[in-house]
């Protein structure tokens, strides 16, 4: 079998499927590329069975054939290549060897019988997102995903579909988030949580270009361009994020975002490596930030110009949540909901968006006395 592709072409093609190559696996099959020629297509895959990458190129090839090549091996010669052609061609004893107009390199190929079949998500479900849109909708909320193992569902993004939009959630137990486009709406509630490997390997995919995703109860496939994106789905059951979003913070704080996250960068220096505690002393127009490390004997407080309704407030934060919460925030000011210092804080946008609404919920931190 022999078939001429474009150096620069071939490598553009793998550099989209690489991301799905396990560095470690126990299955050593997993660390090749498939490559189905049929027809005068070459689809190349990867898989490492929890995600799957999927593209095709057209390539003047004389039969068909399915093999399997290591992928790094192969991902490593061609972008090491200047734009050449190569010459592929199959030899008798499981070798193939690629021919430029300077260089012949001979490397092994293997049977594809052994590589897991990569699933197909049929296309009943259908939903059209713009690329940017979802890769807004991921970068709003994938900090907020659980790091603990314990409560697999945490461990990726809701996604679920209502009358109202697409609602994308994480929560980790400390901070939620939840963002909404509007623009996608579905008569039926449902939901689907994505792994957390998947998110962000999705996210590096994502342009201006129109996403297609399809879903089963298993997987979830994006469509981007010429390329296919699987992933598998966290079979289980969403926490109810709902509950515990309180209804009585009657208590708010206008603040602007800049102005507070510098602040909160540089208490993150004092604050002690332990409870990592913030101070927030809320007062009519005021904001005082403090922080104290009692092992290294340092501490910091910042005033901060502030417009509060409410009684006079202390309440403790965790500093690196605070921070990941701020820097997620466009907005020049933001509105602080507040109830009482051991009840949940719930941190908007000032500015209500046509086609999106994101919601910031933090939990407290009891203050060293």
């Amino acid at each position: 079998m022999e078939f001429k592709v474009n150096s620069k072409v071939l490598e553009k093609l793998l550099s989209k499927i690489i991301p799905a190559v396990p560095t470690r696996t126990p299955m050593p099959i997993l660390e090749n590329f498939l490559f189905d020629i049929k027809d005068g297509a070459m689809t190349v895959c990867a898989t490492d069975l929890e995600i799957a990458l999927r593209s095709s190129i057209n390539v003047a090839a004389d039969e068909n054939i399915t093999m399997v090549i290591p992928a790094r091996l192969l991902f490593d010669i061609i972008r090491s290549l200047p734009e050449t052609q190569i010459h592929f061609e199959t030899q008798s004893n499981q070798k193939i060897r690629l021919t430029t107009d300077n260089g012949v390199y001979t490397i092994s190929y293997s049977s594809h019988e052994d590589f897991p079949a990569i699933p197909v998500v049929s296309e009943e479900k259908e939903f059209v997102i713009n690329g940017a849109d979802l890769k807004k909708c991921i970068d709003k909320t994938s900090f907020a995903m659980s790091k603990e193992d314990m409560r697999p569902a945490m461990t990726g993004t809701l996604f679920e579909f209502t009358e109202d939009g697409l609602r994308f959630v994480t929560t980790d137990g400390h901070r939620l988030v939840k963002y909404i486009n509007k623009t996608i709406k579905s008569k039926n509630e449902e939901q689907y949580i994505v792994p957390e490997r998947a998110i962000f390997v999705l996210a590096k995919q994502l342009g201006e270009v129109d996403v297609k995703m399809y879903l089963s109860k298993t997987n979830i496939s994006f469509h981007i361009g010429d390329l296919e994106f699987i992933s598998r789905l966290i079979g289980e059951k969403y926490p109810s994020y709902n509950s515990v979003i309180p209804m009585e913070n009657e208590n708010m704080m206008k603040v602007k975002t800049g102005d507070l996250l510098s602040a909160i960068k540089r208490m993150m220096l004092f604050s002690s490596s332990n409870s990592k505690q913030v101070k927030f002393s809320i007062n009519k127009n005021s904001l005082e930030v403090s922080a104290e490390d009692i092992d290294h004997g340092s501490n910091a407080k910042e005033n901060i110009s502030c417009e509060y309704s409410g009684e006079p407030m202390d309440i403790g934060f965790n500093t690196a949540y605070v921070n990941d919460v701020l820097s997620h925030l466009d907005d020049e000011e933001i509105i602080f909901k507040l109830h009482s210092p051991t009840k949940a804080c719930i941190i908007e946008s000032t500015i209500e968006k046509e086609n999106e609404d994101l919601m910031m919920l933090l939990m407290p931190v009891r203050l060293n006395n």
